[in-house]
């Protein structure tokens, strides 16, 4: 089973990629990958181009780039999406998550957060 790698949007704090790394989980932040300021779809593109989920608190925009996308036979590795939470819970529900699902799994995927 393929782990699923991380991209943290900008809104998420960076933190939570370093947090991941270090329980041994391939994540990288926005910044990390210089990619502060991109917009929403090309920051879904841009995760898709390096095979990584892309985690965001941006509900609204990305559920709805992810229904476009796939409506128009497009593809990502993935997209998670949760209301802001305490950084703690969030590394919680990332773990639980990734021990459930792969990166296949993830393919075109759109994820509710607060399931995990």
């Amino acid at each position: 089973m393929s782990q699923v790698r991380f991209f943290t949007d900008e809104d998420i704090d960076g933190a939570v990629a370093a947090q991941r790394r270090a329980a041994g989980f391939d994540a990288i932040s926005t910044p990390e990958a210089g990619r502060l300021g991109c917009d929403d779809p090309d920051q879904l593109l841009g995760a898709f181009g390096q095979n990584r989920t892309l985690v965001t608190f941006n509900v609204s925009d990305f559920a709805r780039l992810h229904q476009e996308l796939v409506a128009q036979g497009g593809h990502h590795a993935g997209v998670i999406v949760s209301q802001q939470r305490p950084v703690g819970d969030l590394l919680r529900r990332l773990l639980n998550l990734a021990r459930s699902l792969s990166a296949t799994d993830m393919q075109d995927r759109l994820e509710y957060l607060s399931r995990w």
